[in-house]
C-alpha cells in the first residue's frame, strides 16, 4: 500500500506541537517562562523563515524579532492555539511583506536620487562651462570687473578703487558683461 502524499489530518498532532499549544496557553495566562521558551524555540523558525524573503541575516534577525513584538500583543487573540504555527507565520509574511516594500521603495528613491544627482551634475557642469565659456568671452576689463562683482563680491565702489577708474565705468562694465552673460547662457533657439 503506497504511504499518502500529504500527512494524516485525521492524526494526533506530534508532541512538538502540543509542547507549543501548552506554552501558547500558558502564555497567555500571563506564565513569562511560557513566553520565552515559545520565543527560543519559534524565533530561529521565524528568522530562517524571513532569510526566504531575501533578507540578509542580521536584517532577518531584525525581523523576526519586531515579528515577535506583534506575535505577543496578540497572543491573547488565538482561540485555538494549534494555530500559533499558522498565526506566527501570518504576523512574519505581513511585516516581511512590509520590509520588501520598504526596502524596494528605498532602492527605487535611492535610484531616483542617483539619476536626479547625474542629472543635476550634468546640469551643473554643462551650466559651470557655459559660465566659464562666456566669461572666457568677456573683454579683459569686463571680466575682471565681473569677477569681483560676482564671484568676490565687492560693492562697485570698491570695484572701481581697484581697477583705477571712476564708479560708473564699473557700473558699465559690470552691466555690459551681465548682458553678455546672460546670452552666453540662453539656450539656442
Amino acid at each position: 500500500m503506497s504511504k499518502p502524499s500529504h500527512p494524516d489530518r485525521s492524526a494526533p498532532p506530534p508532541a512538538s506541537a502540543l509542547y507549543d499549544e501548552w506554552l501558547v496557553m500558558m502564555a497567555q495566562s500571563g506564565d513569562r517562562q511560557a513566553s520565552e521558551k515559545l520565543f527560543r524555540r519559534w524565533n530561529p523558525r521565524l528568522a530562517r523563515a524571513a532569510r526566504r524573503y531575501g533578507i540578509e541575516d542580521e536584517a532577518a534577525l531584525d525581523l523576526a524579532q519586531e515579528c515577535w513584538v506583534a506575535i505577543l500583543k496578540g497572543l491573547g487573540t488565538i482561540k485555538e492555539p494549534a494555530r500559533f504555527r499558522s498565526y506566527a507565520f501570518a504576523v512574519l509574511h505581513r511585516r516581511g511583506s512590509d520590509a520588501l516594500r520598504h526596502a524596494y521603495r528605498e532602492r527605487d528613491a535611492m535610484e531616483q536620487h542617483s539619476r536626479e544627482s547625474t542629472n543635476t551634475a550634468h546640469s551643473d557642469a554643462s551650466e559651470r562651462a557655459a559660465i566659464a565659456q562666456g566669461f572666457a568671452n568677456l573683454p579683459t576689463d569686463q571680466r575682471v570687473a565681473a569677477h569681483l562683482y560676482f564671484v568676490e563680491g565687492l560693492t562697485l565702489r570698491e570695484i572701481a578703487e581697484a581697477q583705477s577708474i571712476p564708479e560708473g565705468t564699473a557700473k558699465s562694465r559690470i552691466f555690459n558683461a551681465r548682458k553678455a552673460l546672460k546670452a552666453a547662457l540662453k539656450p539656442d533657439p
